[in-house]
């Protein structure tokens, strides 16, 4: 099927302005199909041709201004509409449409706990014609009118607040003008908590078997959701524009959640049925935010073509984190988004597939290759540059500009070009040239200082790779002199590179420590001078504030990657610091990359039992640390730590006998399926132990986790099994070809799986075409074969990169997995020689 192009998309803008989309669902009809029924009033500005877009299984009729028009003429996806005159137009298109497994369109997920069904809507970027019949791209925006006959025991749910109408049906109030990718439904049995804020109504909104683990944090949940309302209304000139909040957690949802105006959509996992750390509950937080800002940076304002997609999601990351620390109890959400996000943004912008933040039009020729850009780019890299034009701009005029914005294009389409228009509105300084910097060019800037000194004078100058304006804080750092190991901040001074920046010489002897980007202002790689990178990898764990040492284990992380530091180099200094740490988000994140990263794949085999005890005896340290019960959050990833690097038995089984770890804490299920899933892949346990534990736990998590275990078993008739399950019947969910996905390729598996090595480049082609873009990523990101890490993987890949007959998302996310392949063979080569 055809993706709009951008000129289709310009032609048709053109010649339509689409006034009301009036849509009757019926969700009574089956488990296979739903019945779609939609009028759409609009107005034809000349005599021209059109079409008009969707996915049926089956086209029952259309009608045009009262003539009926062949279904058979339906080509793909479009239904053509020739000959049409200019004037004012009417057509009514009955269709029964297709219920999606796979994230797309309209959902269906029957629950295994208590056998409810719950449908849901997820129509971005161009998935609204599986649900109904519409004129599909982001400037033709409408009102529309929502109807939905559901079993009598649903409730409905949708852009506006909703009512029944005594019959079986569901009506929503009109919306605003919206474009097509907004409208949102969910409908089931939900479990609802429902209140007021400023006159609106709020809700909240889960399937029942989650209700107890729902109510335990609606109060959490509510409080935030009212302080960053309230935050964005003292932000924002705009009120909030629609006519109630909803928020609900859907089962197997492909994102974190989508921005439908009135009704945001979450991944339920968001609903905690096991315990979380602190930082889990920041990030649940920061997506409440973040999809609370796009109800003005998208859905208010909404871009005009998908190359300004940045317009929507590098502000609401940047609001989002923003937000949450001026108005919550979360108040170092930059140090999460110094060491998750920014990673994101700065190994995406490294790759082959790196674009600018905004790209040139021409750049996005059509929705297939729009729906690649969102990624590390468009999120992290994006709220990066906004953060750093945020400190070279100024808040005060940032937020002026931003509210010019809205104000000249509330409930319409906007550009880039519209946007700076509107920043350069409330400043003297050259917008459009630090948008031509920063936002349409591509790589990360590397500073590097360099240190002169002679007695207690000395003098720091930059080094830098790039060439965009930074506004950043340098950081100088000194021993502290009652305690040698300490180090104590001398001063913090910001200062614009290279413009303005003073290689002056400075009083107080060469400083022990110098950080370029302290508190991490800009969207920089840094690189650190021989004594700072001595000082960070003796004391890092002394520098007094987290978000400078999550700048230092990001620089680490990139000498890492670039082949500057040994992995064992980091692992060690991992193995030293990490004990002490404080922060949960620096915690966790160094535990990921030195896991599933440098042990897993950075490291040559024969050095990988080392690592991994490294890694257990890290984690030992930390549970060690907290046995007084006074950190149950650093317990908890330490706990996960252990589990991950375990290489025997115990004491896994005994902690799955007790039903806890010693000391605490209790082996909930996510405990308790990560034990498991880590035995199985040792081959500590089988089909029966599986079975047993899918009896204890038989929810839709506990199917994901009974998934994932079976996959990773090292035994040949299992990986069949799995092979055919993910490739050859296409039966699987999205959630369960994940789960599958992610336990078939094991570290330390490589004899085993070679053989598959080869079949995943023939069979992942066909899966992607035959299931669609979220599985075809699902394909590339997680069952690409990731743990084999050789020349012949390699060679492979490349092989299949150059095939003609790749799915556009397939091909992207193959092109970054083989760059990543390739980076982790350099990196381990020169380990071996280290």
């Amino acid at each position: 099927m055809p993706a709009l192009t951008r000129d289709e998309a310009q032609t048709r803008a053109q010649l339509l302005d689409i006034q009301r989309y009036e849509i009757s669902l019926d969700l009574t009809t089956g488990e296979e199909t739903f019945d779609s029924r939609t009028v759409i009033t609009f107005t034809a500005a000349a005599d021209g041709d059109t079409f008009v877009e969707l996915k049926p299984a089956h086209l029952r009729s259309l009608t045009l201004d009262g003539t009926p028009l062949d279904p058979e003429d339906l080509t793909g996806n479009r239904f053509p509409l020739p000959a049409l005159t200019a004037g004012p137009h009417r057509l009514t298109v009955d269709a029964a449409m297709r219920y999606s497994r796979t994230g797309e369109g309209m959902h269906r997920f029957t629950d295994p706990t208590d056998g409810e069904t719950y449908v849901y809507t997820q129509l971005f970027l161009d998935d609204v014609q599986r649900v109904f019949a519409a004129f599909d791209q982001p400037d033709l925006k409408a009102v529309f009118e929502v109807a939905v006959t559901a079993p009598e025991d649903w409730t409905v749910l949708a852009n506006g607040v909703t009512e029944h109408d005594g019959h079986g049906t569901w009506r929503a109030t009109p919306t605003p003008l919206l474009p097509t990718y907004l409208v949102a439904v969910a409908a089931g049995p939900w479990h609802s908590v429902r209140t007021e804020h400023r006159g609106l109504p709020f809700g909240l909104h889960c399937r029942r078997s989650l209700a107890p683990h729902l109510d335990a944090d609606a109060e959490e949940l509510l409080d935030i959701t009212r302080a960053c309302f309230d935050r964005y209304h003292e932000k924002f000139a705009e009120p909030y524009p629609f006519d109630s909040y909803d928020q609900a957690f859907v089962p197997e949802f492909n994102a974190g959640a989508m921005e439908n105006p009135g009704l945001v959509t979450f991944r339920d996992e968001f609903v905690y049925r096991s315990a979380v750390t602190d930082t889990q509950r920041q990030t649940r937080a920061m997506v409440v935010a973040h999809e609370m800002a796009h109800m003005w940076f998208g859905d208010l304002v909404t871009l005009a073509w998908w190359d300004d997609i940045w317009l929507n999601e590098s502000f609401a990351e940047y609001m989002g984190y923003q937000t949450l620390t001026e108005a919550t109890r979360f108040r170092d959400t930059w140090v999460d988004f110094g060491v998750t996000r920014k990673s994101w943004g700065y190994d995406a912008d490294q790759r082959p597939s790196t674009h600018p933040v905004a790209p040139a039009p021409d750049a996005v020729p059509d929705t297939a290759s729009a729906l690649l850009n969102f990624d590390g780019i468009s999120y992290a890299k994006g709220a990066g540059a906004l953060r750093q034009l945020v400190a070279w701009l100024g808040e005060k005029d940032f937020l002026a500009g931003i509210n010019a914005h809205f104000a000249r294009h509330k409930f319409a389409n906007a550009t880039l070009a519209d946007f700076i228009d509107s920043l350069a509105s409330a400043t003297d300084r050259d917008v459009h040239a630090w948008a031509e910097a920063w936002l349409r060019t591509t790589g990360v800037d590397t500073f590097t200082p360099k240190v002169t000194h002679s007695g207690r004078e000395w003098t720091l100058a930059l080094d830098r790779d790039g060439s965009r304006p930074h506004r950043v804080a340098i950081g100088v750092y000194d021993r502290d002199l009652s305690d040698g190991r300490l180090l104590v901040l001398r001063e913090r001074y910001e200062t614009d590179v290279p413009e303005h920046f003073p290689p002056a010489p400075r009083d107080g002897g060469r400083p022990a420590l110098i950080v370029p980007n302290d508190h991490d202002l800009t969207y920089a790689k840094i690189r650190l001078d021989d004594v700072s990178l001595d000082t960070t990898l003796r004391s890092l764990s002394s520098v007094p504030d987290p978000l400078t040492r999550a700048v230092l284990w990001n620089a680490l992380r990139d000498m890492v990657r670039d082949g500057d530091l040994p992995p064992a180099t980091y692992l060690a200094t991992a193995r030293t610091h990490l004990p002490a740490e404080t922060d949960l988000a620096v915690v966790s994140g160094v535990l990921t990359f030195a896991g599933a990263v440098i042990t897993d794949r950075y490291t040559p085999p024969a050095r990988r039992p080392a690592a991994l005890a490294t890694l257990d005896a890290l984690c030992q340290d930390i549970v060690r640390r907290t046995e007084d019960g006074s950190h149950a959050g650093l317990r908890l990833i330490a706990v996960r730590g252990l589990i991950d690097a375990a290489t025997q038995a115990e004491p896994l089984q005994t902690w799955l006998t007790l039903g806890a770890v010693p000391g605490g804490p209790e082996l909930d299920p996510e405990l308790r399926w990560r034990a498991l899933a880590r035995l199985a892949a040792l081959g500590e346990a089988d089909e029966d132990t599986i079975a047993a534990e899918l009896r204890r736990d038989p929810s839709a998590t506990g199917q994901e986790g009974a998934a994932r275990c079976r996959a990773a078993l090292p035994d040949p008739e299992a990986k069949r099994r799995a092979w055919d399950a993910l490739f050859t019947t296409d039966e699987l969910s999205n959630y369960l070809f994940t789960a599958t996905a992610q336990g078939f390729w094991q570290a330390g598996q490589d004899d085993l799986v070679r053989p598959y090595v080869a079949r995943y480049f023939d069979d992942a082609v066909g899966l992607a075409a035959r299931r669609g873009p979220a599985i075809a990523e699902a394909a590339g990101r997680l069952a690409f074969p990731m743990t084999v890490v050789d020349d012949d993987t390699l060679h492979l890949g490349e092989t299949c990169l150059a095939r003609t007959d790749l799915t556009p998302a397939l091909r992207r996310r193959l092109t970054d997995q083989l760059d990543d392949l390739a980076r982790a063979l350099r990196v381990r080569r020169k380990a071996e020689h280290n």
